[in-house]
């Protein structure tokens, strides 16, 4: 009998990659996709899944902080495990508006925990971010014990739901779990994103706006690698347990861009520095020794070969990040960046 996945937000970038994932390396499942269709949620992301799996793929257009449609698709589909991607992600959006954030990070995240306790669901799975670590200097890495100090309303709204998560284990016993990962890179990734904003930007000769003097630091994971580790959380993870997933790899926010020209053989005069944003964390690294050692679980794509890919499938699929970028996205990176696009 094949095992019911529930997947929140899988229109998004991580969403919809894991949806790809985990129907090409597991025959026995079925999985229903539930996302409200927000602005970074786009059903193009999976249009191939539903043309060659549509017999274990379905779609629900709901609102995770809906109680009463999400009580219709749990009392329907009746999944057997939950994993939670649905989260309003972006920080300069947060530091904009924080309320929705709150409202999908928190709230909704506490709905999906009733209802899949209510269901008596065998696992919930938080998918999360480092960024509630807050920043660090120029030593040390986040642990799984490292201090919960998130810097931005985004933030603070991710640490709000993984404590609600926390609190549905050590108050009701509930099987769940907690990832928290680095940044990510890949296809589907929405272009107000650095790496897919840089390239698209790059390709069409707009300016490239990078935030104070670009020595941010990110550990950068190829949203594939997420995915695998995503997929052993799931099947070995101990229940109540947090493990952090890491790329190994460290880069400057301005390397990445310099990355990208020389890929693209654009020149470096497409950089256009502009102010940093409040509050911008330096640096992120992440120790991933416990999923390492515990769910034997490592990183396998190398940076050079994960860019690679990654700006090429960009290159390929124009079509997709123009529609994207196109309507209400341009009046948001103008009002934003103060930068006319072309």
């Amino acid at each position: 009998m094949a095992e019911k996945i529930l997947i929140t937000g899988g229109a998004g970038f991580i969403g919809s990659n894991f949806i790809h994932y985990i129907l090409r390396e597991r025959s026995n499942v079925e999985v229903m996709n539930m996302d409200m269709l927000t602005y970074a949620g786009n059903l193009e992301n999976l249009t191939s899944i539903e043309n060659k799996y549509d017999s274990r793929y379905s779609f629900s257009k709901v609102d995770i902080r809906d109680e009463k449609e999400v009580r219709a698709v749990f009392e329907e589909f009746k999944p057997d495990i939950v994993l939670n991607f649905a989260a309003e992600s972006h920080v300069d959006r947060s530091i904009h508006s924080a309320l929705p954030f709150v409202s999908s990070n928190v709230l909704g995240t506490q709905l999906l925990l009733d209802e899949s306790r209510r269901n008596k669901v065998k696992r919930y799975i938080q998918i999360s971010t480092d960024e509630v670590y807050g920043s660090l200097g120029a030593e040390g890495k986040f642990r799984e014990d490292t201090p919960l100090a998130p810097n931005s309303p985004y933030a603070a709204s991710k640490t709000a739901g993984d404590l609600m998560v926390r609190a549905a284990f050590e108050t009701f016993g509930m099987p769940v779990l907690t990832t928290r990962c680095s940044n990510n890179y890949g296809p589907y990734q929405f272009p107000e994103k650095l790496i897919p904003l840089m390239i698209s930007n790059a390709m069409t000769d707009q300016a490239l706006p990078i935030y104070g003097d670009g020595l941010n630091v990110r550990d950068w994971l190829h949203v594939d690698d997420h995915c695998s580790a995503i997929m052993s959380v799931m099947e070995k993870g101990k229940d109540g347990e947090v493990y952090n997933i890491g790329g190994n790899n460290e880069k400057a926010n301005i390397e990445i861009v310099k990355t990208i020209l020389d890929a693209l053989n654009k020149p470096e005069s497409l950089i256009q520095y502009v102010k940093d944003r409040p509050g911008h964390d330096r640096r992120y690294a992440i120790d991933a020794g416990k999923i390492e050692n515990e769910l034997s679980w490592t990183p396998k794509i190398e940076f050079k070969t994960g860019m690679k890919s990654t700006i090429n499938w960009y290159i390929d699929n124009q079509e997709w990040w123009q529609r994207v970028k196109s309507g209400a996205y341009r009046d948001y990176y103008k009002n934003h960046y103060n930068i006319e696009m072309k």
